[in-house]
């Protein structure tokens, strides 16, 4: 791996990888959801979609165009602390991916009437992922407002109708100024490349992109609960009730007490030998499916603080929730207490070990890890590190993380089915 910033302030990474002629190309932008400002829920979302609607030199739709006749693949994300784009072309097609970003991170195509367009496109999307879906939002929508205080933090995500209507071309153009700056963002070339070819080209591409003043980053954080937090969610269209559990857990920048809480989370759910799942599934049977995981939307490796552990059970109408949540707390309890089983640590470092070892054999699913590892730590080696990271957490460690999740540091939402 190899690095590079240019004069602008482009943070540039180059992963050589000569086993498949292909290409991965990503643009981490230091804005995402917690970045948005009162009254515009929704508008790092908005503004992704506006990204794909042409740009300095590119007529709407033409960077899509342009990709996929290239035989390559591309699409984008907005997370709680970035924006990217990404695609996967064949090796050849290096300089037209480097070409279609810098293109669009010079100056996108922001006009009344691709505004509107995209502002309809989103508010579509959330009544199909949303409002028309059963268990729509639950629980990365419902959770952190009960868990959480602050805006950043605890606002909707997806964004209100309201706000979303109400957003100007000026609004996009302020946000493109103070957000899309090169100084933030991270561009990473990964596969079959030549770091120094491929640098002269980045330079080619992006190095006459003015260079603007980089916003200072938030600092989010804000305390932790110190009572259980309750809230009900009501859901004509779920089928059957279901209950999120949400804790606060470490800073992931300290590894080795955030760590533990990943081993937990697979300890508890995943797989039919897991705690919960051996124990609320087929023994007792109190719950149809149960998962947990560390991170709002499920990667807890692209993520700063403050972050949280959520636990998602759904359960038939017959059952208390309150009998599903105590069954998990006498479990925890009992984790806290006796710590794990011979054998099943190793099961569960095996598994995760694995599980990361797998999602970096792909020429993309390495480059975004690895941006997003600079993006938020500035350290991308830890791409190749965390397995061995995770294999050195032991029994105690995860004993002692069960222990912290007690009822009055969390938050509850109980999704109940019917009206009201």
């Amino acid at each position: 791996m190899e690095r590079a910033t240019l004069g602008n302030g482009l943070r540039v990474l180059f992963a050589p990888d000569r086993s498949a002629p292909v290409v991965a190309v990503a643009v981490y932008y230091d804005v995402g959801i917690r970045s948005e400002p009162e009254g515009r829920t929704g508008f790092a979302h908005l503004f992704e979609h506006l990204m794909f609607q042409g740009s300095a030199s590119l007529q709407k739709m033409e960077h899509v165009t342009y990709v996929q006749s290239s035989g390559g693949t591309l699409n984008g994300s907005t997370r709680l602390d970035y924006t990217n784009y990404y695609e996967a072309l064949p090796s050849h097609a290096l300089e037209r991916a480097l070409f279609l970003e810098a293109d669009r991170m010079r100056a996108p195509r922001v006009t009344e009437e691709n505004l509107a367009n995209q502002i309809a496109v989103v508010k579509e999307e959330i009544r199909v992922n949303v409002l028309n879906e059963p268990y729509g939002g639950f629980p990365w929508l419902t959770l952190p407002p009960v868990l959480f205080d602050t805006f950043p933090n605890a606002h909707n995500g997806y964004g209100g109708f309201e706000d979303l209507e109400s957003a100007t071309v000026q609004d996009a153009q302020d946000f493109f100024d103070r957000y899309y700056a090169p100084g933030n963002a991270v561009l990473a070339v990964g596969g079959d490349l030549d770091p120094a070819e491929a640098l002269r080209l980045v330079e080619r591409h992006f190095g006459d992109i003015p260079a603007r003043d980089v916003p200072p980053r938030p600092d989010f954080d804000e305390p932790v609960p110190r009572a259980e937090r309750r809230a009900e969610q009501v859901d004509l269209l779920a089928p059957a009730p279901a209950v999120a559990l949400g804790w606060r857990v470490p800073d992931p920048a300290d590894l080795p007490a955030y760590l533990p809480y990943v081993l937990l989370t697979s300890a508890l759910t995943t797989g039919d030998a897991s705690r919960l799942r051996r124990r609320l599934v087929h023994a007792d049977r109190l719950v149809t499916d149960i998962g947990s995981h560390v991170g709002l939307l499920e990667d807890p490796f692209d993520v700063r603080n403050p972050t949280l552990l959520v636990l998602e059970a759904h359960h038939a109408a017959d059952v208390a929730t309150d009998r599903v949540v105590g069954a998990v707390d006498e479990e925890l309890d009992r984790l806290a207490i006796e710590g794990l089983h011979a054998g099943e640590l190793e099961r569960v470092r095996a598994r995760l070990g694995s599980a990361l070892v797998q999602g970096q054999d792909h020429v993309m699913g390495r480059t975004l890890s690895m941006t997003a590892l600079e993006q938020q730590r500035g350290d991308p080696a830890l791409v190749g590190e965390l397995p061995a990271l995770l294999a050195t957490v032991d029994a105690e460690a995860v004993r002692l993380a069960a222990s912290t999740l007690r009822p009055d540091s969390r938050a509850r939402v109980d999704l109940v089915t019917g009206a009201p």
